[in-house]
């Protein structure tokens, strides 16, 4: 097994395809470059020179608020066989979470594509037994998910990772786009997703039962959808009886984005609601809290709120017994017990 690196090497292409352009090509997949010393790691044509983005994002920020280079390389510059291409949910972060299914898949992979927590994971029995490992930090999701798809078109089976559910706030609606803005197809790839257990359901199991009614996920994450955007969408979920899940709650850069959404809930749902925080499922630095609505803006400061925590808020039905949430699925209505 090998594992790509930020090298500066020239036309270090590792998957067989020829480059266009002997000036300095990083590029592993092997179409073309179209810029002098572009240090691309994903195939795709650069547009500009000395490009020095290893993830296809701007370097100045932590977050995702990040510049992605276009999507380039298309099924013309390929002459291989396509190989598969396969979204692999790996679950809450634990082996022991993830599916035979998933695990078979990465076995077979050739190549393992995927956010460098995610692809650490991965237990090392599969991730030795693949011929090559690409990772990126926090950036490039674009970048990155182009990288498994030349990999892909150039003749390797390749598997793309994430936590949880590749069709959770996952990349496996961005494959198939970029599939089709190359001109390839899902069946020319032989595009499958391998589903894994969402966060919200690895959270709620930790809670007891909170989920077992009508419930609604919203994401903190204003890198895609504009804060405003998704105040509306807290208010109108809010105001209905739905346990709501809320994803990627609270960062540095997102402090007053989690300082909203509380006041929003407030608006709507009584200071006693019973509120489930789960930080880190199934991995070692796993916390599990109840409490109440009201109390819930105050925990923004504290270490069990972060980007790896999913907050449930319960309806108004729902209750702590037990030090554990339920939520009624309603059978009191039409059954004796």
């Amino acid at each position: 097994m090998s594992t790509d690196t930020n090298t500066d090497d020239e036309s270090t292409s590792n998957c067989g395809a020829s480059t266009n352009d002997s000036a300095s090509s990083g590029s592993t997949c092997g179409a073309g470059s179209s810029g002098d010393d572009s240090n691309s790691k994903c195939g795709a044509a650069s547009g500009s020179s000395s490009s020095s983005s290893s993830c296809g994002a701007s370097s100045s920020d932590d977050e995702s608020d990040s510049h992605e280079q276009e999507v380039g390389a298309t099924i013309e510059d390929f002459d291989a066989d396509p190989g598969q291409l396969t979204a692999v949910g790996l679950g809450p972060g634990h082996a022991e979470g993830m599916t035979e299914r998933a695990k078979t898949a990465l076995l077979e992979a050739d190549h393992i594509v995927g956010y460098t927590t995610y692809i650490e994971l991965i237990p090392d029995e599969i991730t030795e037994q693949a011929d090559e490992i690409y990772d990126t930090p926090m950036c490039g999701e674009v970048s990155r998910t182009e990288e498994s798809i030349d990999r892909t078109l150039a003749g390797n089976d390749v598997a793309i990772v994430g936590s949880g559910d590749p069709n959770v706030y996952a990349l496996a609606g961005l494959a198939l786009e970029i599939l089709e803005s190359k001109g390839a197809t899902a069946s020319m790839v032989d595009f499958d997703v391998v589903p894994g257990v969402p966060a919200a359901q690895s959270c709620a199991a930790r809670l007891g039962a909170p989920l077992v009614n009508d419930t609604v996920s919203i994401s903190l994450s204003d890198h895609l959808v504009p804060m405003p955007e998704i105040e509306s969408r807290l208010h109108s979920v809010a105001s209905e009886n739905f346990t709501i899940t809320i994803y990627n709650p609270w960062s540095r850069k997102r402090r007053e984005n989690f300082e909203k959404c509380c006041e929003i809930l407030l608006a709507h749902r009584e200071p006693d609601t019973p509120v489930g925080i789960v930080h880190g499922a199934g991995r070692e630095d796993e916390q599990v809290v109840i409490t109440e609505l009201g109390e819930l803006e105050d925990l923004g400061e504290s270490d069990v709120i972060d980007m790896t925590t999913t907050i449930l808020v319960g309806t108004e039905d729902t209750y702590v017994w037990d030090d554990r949430m339920v939520t009624p699925r309603g059978y009191e209505t039409k059954y004796e017990y």
